[in-house]
């Protein structure tokens, strides 16, 4: 965790104790962590057509056909989720309206409430981190229940399936510039590999099925830089330079573009990026009465804008 982000604890009247594990290599001063919990998807019975009625076996197999030629699923909503230690947002890219969930329950093993970040797999089954655990969590109400206690990353997302593992997603996170991947259902740990070049995540990674994964940083006198990083090993593959926010700790896409949540309530968009036109930071709300201490957003989100625009990845 940063200085800012300890300054916002202290202000709290917190004092935060950071446990020592096997993979404890949270940054500065232990910034928070926080999982969501998945959300349950349903689907709708099919009725089997009756032996006795030809027409209506006819009629089911119509149904049948029609229905092998409709997509697998539909697009995934417009949606970011941010949230402050306490309280769970959406975010809608579209409209750039900021509406408030709910606050969080059962996503502490104390009195005070402070979740650290969230991740978001391709069916929006969520994850969170805070202080003392890992979290899964329903988006609909900001609830959560705990998998496991310990100490986790500050910042947090899954990465597509052929990432780290061929058939499905993986949760990782980093340590500061320790990259790590979580096992979601036991919330067990496992060292995957290190952001080099002395940069450390200052809060948040984001990554989006065939737009890139993203990391802000600080380090090299960075304070926020953005990364593109290479989910397979954690480590740099560019630095797009520095963000003329500090203390990122959200970061969510949507459509081709970043968005950026900081802890002074600023809310921002980031795209761009090819050639030497670089990035072009755009602000949504600018102290909007809200502490951000992490954001989310599904893998599945859409790569690129309806123009095919996009940040420029290597």
């Amino acid at each position: 965790m940063n200085t800012t982000r300890f300054a916002i604890i202290v202000a709290l009247g917190v004092t935060a104790a950071c446990a020592a594990g096997s993979t404890d290599n949270s940054d500065d001063a232990g910034q928070p962590t926080a999982d969501a919990a998945p959300k349950k998807d349903a689907s709708a019975p099919k009725n089997d057509a009756s032996s006795s009625n030809d027409a209506a076996v006819a009629n089911d197999a119509a149904s049948d056909a029609q229905t092998a030629d409709e997509p697998d699923a539909a697009p995934p909503e417009a949606i970011v989720y941010g949230h402050s230690p306490d309280t769970l947002y959406t975010f809608d890219p579209n409209t750039h309206a900021v509406t408030m969930v709910a606050a969080f329950s059962g996503c502490s093993q104390s009195l005070l409430t402070q979740v650290i970040d969230l991740a978001i797999d391709s069916k929006m089954n969520a994850y969170a981190t805070t202080f003392d655990g890992i979290y899964s969590v329903d988006l609909s109400i900001a609830s959560c229940t705990l998998i496991k206690t310990g100490s986790y990353p500050n910042s947090l997302s899954f990465v597509p399936a052929g990432t780290l593992d061929s058939s499905v997603e993986a949760l990782v996170g980093y340590f500061g510039s320790s990259y790590v991947r979580i096992d979601p259902s036991t919330g067990n740990v496992t060292s995957v590999g290190t952001l080099t070049g002395g940069y450390a995540s200052s809060g948040d990674i984001v990554s989006v099925a065939g737009g890139g994964t993203f990391l802000t940083v600080t380090g090299n006198g960075c304070g926020d830089c953005l990364l593109q990083v290479d989910p397979t090993t954690g480590d740099m593959i560019q630095n797009y330079g520095q963000l003329t926010h500090g203390a990122v700790y959200g970061l969510g896409y949507w459509a081709g573009s970043l968005y950026g949540f900081d802890s002074a309530g600023d809310l921002f968009s980031i795209s761009g990026g090819a050639g030497d036109a670089g990035l072009t930071t755009t602000d949504i709300a600018l102290d909007a009465g809200v502490t951000w201490w992490g954001a989310g957003s599904t893998t599945n989100a859409p790569a690129t804008a309806a123009d095919g625009g996009a940040i420029a990845t290597e």
